[in-house]
């Protein structure tokens, strides 16, 4: 990620995009000409609360939102009705940490299901995020931001970050306390007290970048509302977990991070999946199949290390699940190269079955309870009032996760996703 946008743009300019900031992350999406109502009948509805499908049923979009769902809602007059006999509906997916760098990013994460991304960081998301909704483009999954990443090294200029980032009316605040197993000096507690300090004074909530236990429980004494990562290097404990439940905290694992430092060592089967092959940028996977590239993950140390932790990151999701922690699905797809837009979303679902929970605890994890922590009352259900945000499955995700992948079509606010 680029580094220190705090000094590269003024408080003034901060305020004056603050000035164009509207009253929802979300972006509405133009009508897609077609019929303003549409009737999807005959479908498998898993609506993302974790309640029981709803077999052989209705879901009714109107003007962009559901308008009705069940086995007897009657199809109004000349609504375009859409037969979804033998598929399956489900919220659109949503990521909880994932980073954009153009506005057509989003595009590649619609096409893959996933139609609400929250960037947790990066110099130029405040302008995309301005961008999309001047234009209000359709076929873009909705954005929510963390904005420039705070790295400051001192607590004065800690402050000057964050007031900032709040002067913008990004979504949360975020930092990293990590030394890269050694390869970096690690932010100073007095530097991250200020960033908690200044934040809370805004008003504005914490993520937080970790690796160890003892930094995830250093940043929920503060107040952290967010682990941004696993905890990797050992197992986690109650005091932890009561921490994370005291401040009502998430817990994105982002195993598919751990994954991207050391599959390409040797060619990973899924670069031949088309799923992945239909929208993938090309020129990202040239990059993983450079021998080069994979001789030299083959010898970091680092992918290694992350290697022998990923159980141990699995079991503490699992526990902290188990505890009644929210966990929220997130990958930090769209930073170092070979994490896939879209693409590792489907592959995290998988990790976290494996990791323990159920395929519809797994959902709700990259549906509703995204959408909870984003404060997105809007999205991540199919419920009556809700944005039309949905994916239409060609296969039954309870019967297997990697059936997400099955994708007949993609609706945001009731609009097909265009495909690429």
């Amino acid at each position: 990620m680029k580094k220190n946008l705090r000094y590269s743009i003024s408080l003034t300019v901060a305020i004056a995009l603050a000035a164009s900031w509207m009253a929802l992350s979300a972006f509405p999406a133009k009508d897609d000409g077609a019929a303003s109502t549409k009737a999807f009948v005959g479908a498998r509805i898993i609506d993302g609360t974790g309640k029981a499908p709803i077999e052989n049923a209705t879901l009714i979009v109107r003007n962009g939102h559901i308008e009705a769902v069940g086995t007897s809602v009657k199809v109004p007059a000349g609504a375009q009705r859409i037969d979804a006999t033998g598929k399956t509906l489900i919220p659109g997916l949503a990521s909880g940490h994932s980073h954009i760098f153009t506005a057509e990013q989003l595009e590649r994460y619609a096409r893959y299901g996933i139609t609400t991304v929250m960037s947790l960081g990066g110099d130029n998301e405040i302008a995309i995020r301005d961008q999309l909704r001047s234009e209000h483009p359709a076929g873009h999954a909705h954005l929510f931001i963390a904005g420039p990443i705070v790295v400051s090294k001192t607590p004065e200029d800690a402050r000057k970050a964050v007031d900032l980032v709040a002067a913008a009316k990004t979504d949360i605040v975020k930092f990293r306390l990590d030394d890269q197993l050694g390869k970096a000096t690690k932010m100073s507690p007095e530097v991250y007290t200020a960033i908690f300090d200044e934040a809370h004074k805004k008003g504005m909530r914490v993520a937080v970048h970790v690796v160890v236990l003892s930094d995830a429980k250093a940043v929920l004494k503060l107040g952290a509302n967010m682990i941004a990562h696993s905890v990797r290097d050992q197992e986690i404990d109650d005091e932890t977990i009561a921490l994370l439940k005291k401040n009502r905290a998430v817990y994105c694992p982002t195993f598919t991070r751990e994954l991207s430092t050391y599959v390409y060592g040797e060619k990973p089967a899924f670069l031949n999946d088309p799923f992945l092959l239909n929208n993938v940028d090309q020129a990202e996977l040239a990059k993983v199949q450079d021998p080069g590239f994979q001789e030299k993950m083959r010898n970091d140390k680092g992918g290694q290390w992350y290697k022998e932790h990923l159980p141990v990151a699995m079991r503490n999701m699992k526990k902290v699940f188990d505890a009644g922690v929210p966990v929220v699905m997130g990958t930090d797809t769209g930073a170092p190269t070979g994490r896939f837009q879209g693409y590792f979303e489907h592959v995290e679902l998988d990790y976290m079955v494996q990791a323990g929970l159920t395929p519809m605890q797994t959902l709700v994890a990259s549906t509703s309870n995204v959408a909870k922590f984003l404060h997105a009352s809007d999205l991540g259900t199919l419920e009556a009032g809700k944005s039309a945000d949905l994916v239409v499955l060609n296969a039954n995700p309870l019967d297997d996760i990697k059936n997400t992948r099955k994708i007949d079509s993609v609706y945001i606010a009731g609009n097909r996703v265009p495909e690429k």
